[in-house]
């Protein structure tokens, strides 16, 4: 079983594909708008018919993860409620770097900073409002 996060931009999927490719490397592996679909079958629950230049479905590979991402039925304000998505980072460096570029836009809520458990951790929400945790965790005891 395989579990993948599945992002919903409400109507700034394309800007936000664009932020994390720089922020964190996310490389587009597939996107599709709602033009693209098929007989146009992309409809709203309300019966309603999306812009066809907005993201229908789009596949980001970060790291070693994918992210699914979308611009769901463009109705406003998305809202990441319950959600953070953490990444690891090979060092200390590295880590600087993805939560500075991350935070571009955001707010921080914990500085990145050495705790008991990592090198580096820290917690910010992106210009998207979608939450963040960046660690360099510390190394195993042997």
């Amino acid at each position: 079983m395989h579990v993948q996060p599945y992002l919903f931009f409400d109507g700034r999927c394309e800007e936000a594909i664009a932020f994390y490719r720089h922020a964190v490397g996310a490389q587009t592996l597939m996107l599709m708008r709602y033009g693209d679909a098929p007989g146009g079958a992309a409809q709203c629950p309300d019966g309603s018919i999306p812009p066809a230049d907005k993201v229908m479905h789009a596949c980001l590979q970060i790291g070693d993860t994918q992210v699914f991402a979308s611009d769901g039925f463009s109705g406003g304000q998305p809202e990441f409620k319950g959600i953070t998505l953490s990444l690891t980072a090979q060092d200390d460096a590295e880590a600087k770097r993805l939560f500075d570029r991350l935070a571009e836009g955001g707010q921080a809520h914990q500085p990145l900073a050495p705790t008991f458990f990592a090198s580096s951790f820290g917690m910010l929400v992106d210009r998207f409002g979608l939450s963040w945790m960046v660690i360099k965790p510390n190394p195993l005891p042997a």
